[in-house]
């Protein structure tokens, strides 16, 4: 795999259109297309920027080892995702949810990770059959 086919794979990862994925770099959505057809080349200031914006291990980007997203990049992640939240005003849904799932205790918490296991073994099943 190459680092055009890392850089579509990311994008995926992440949802976003090349639009909105180039947006978020503040770049063009040709630019973004060249990158990930192999037409263009990405600078080291553009890598560092992908890495930057969307919390992507380096050296996964330019060599596909490792994880894409390391354990400080995605701790970041949530950070950055959680100063979002608390900015927003008190009818936003994300910030009534949070509020929400903060007052959830540990047992309501394992139970919900439960269901989620439930959830991923039923899905894998209907895929092998």
């Amino acid at each position: 795999m190459e680092i055009k086919d890392r850089i579509k794979e990311l994008r995926k990862a992440k949802g976003l259109t090349q639009f909105e994925f180039a947006d978020r770099l503040k770049v063009s959505r040709s630019n973004i297309a060249s990158y990930e057809t192999g037409k263009n080349e990405l600078s080291s200031a553009v890598i560092s920027l992908i890495c930057r914006t969307f919390s992507v291990s380096e050296t996964w980007l330019r060599t596909g080892k490792g994880e894409m997203f390391s354990d400080t990049a995605r701790e970041e992640e949530i950070a950055a995702f959680m100063g979002d939240v608390l900015a927003a005003e008190s009818e936003d849904f994300r910030k009534r949810f949070v509020s929400m799932l903060s007052s959830l205790s540990v047992d309501e918490w394992r139970l919900i990770e439960e269901k989620a296991k439930e959830l991923v073994e039923k899905e894998q099943e209907k895929r092998r059959d």
